[in-house]
């Protein structure tokens, strides 16, 4: 026996509700300010009647090729062509340093930081392992680590007169790899965030399948 829409966890529906929304947005169904405020309503609701409310007047209903596009979007860059490096540190002594852009992820990333700044970002990162650490040392320092909405993020963070803040999403737990943090802060502070808000991802996405169709306007709904 099937299960009724309705029925379903909500977060199934929610996610469901936001693709159609994303898919006749960028079909030119609605307009980009409709667009905008049912997405904000479909991410705030907190019952399914709520959610399919908003797009009980959309006929369109996602395609394979949409799932497809959504898949290279949203899940994680995995490769087992390339070999990474066990352990990898990052250090920073009253001075600065960085590691971004596309680059391969070790099973372990050693963050080493007196008196100074690290940014650790993973938003382009090609992952190889399913399982990742950072151990942090950061005395008197400040970290800062940028992590994909498709991630999972522990921590079991050691902190002295410091601050821990993990401001990141997750989209699909399921396939998306584990960082786990660990380590010890001394009067310094660790932060874990996503470069864009979820909400950005999403209009981010809309708008590139909207181009690609050769979508100019949409409709008043």
């Amino acid at each position: 026996m099937s299960v009724k829409v309705e029925d379903r966890p909500i977060e199934q529906v929610r996610e469901q509700v936001i693709d159609q929304l994303i898919y006749n947005y960028s079909h030119g169904v609605i307009s980009v300010d409709a667009f905008e405020r049912r997405l904000d309503e479909a991410m705030d609701a907190s019952s399914n009647e709520a959610l399919l409310i908003l797009v009980e007047d959309l006929t369109l209903n996602t395609d394979q090729q949409y799932k497809a596009e959504k898949q290279s979007q949203f899940t994680p860059r995995y490769s087992a062509q390339q070999n990474s490096d066990d352990d990898f540190t990052l250090r920073s002594i009253l001075g600065s340093n960085e590691r971004s852009g596309q680059w391969v992820v070790p099973k372990n990333i050693y963050l080493t930081n007196f008196m100074g700044s690290v940014v650790l970002d993973f938003t382009d990162a090609i992952f190889t392992h399913q399982n990742v650490t950072i151990h942090v040392n950061c005395i008197f320092g400040s970290d800062k680590i940028y992590v994909p909405e498709h991630v999972n993020v522990v921590s079991k963070m050691f902190c002295i007169l410091s601050s821990l803040e993990n401001k990141s999403v997750s989209l699909n737990k399921r396939q998306g790899p584990t960082i786990h943090i660990e380590g010890k802060a001394v009067m310094g502070s660790v932060e874990v965030k996503i470069k864009r808000t979820i909400k950005e991802k999403f209009m981010s996405f809309a708008n590139e399948l909207k181009t690609q169709l050769g979508v100019n306007n949409n409709r008043s709904l």
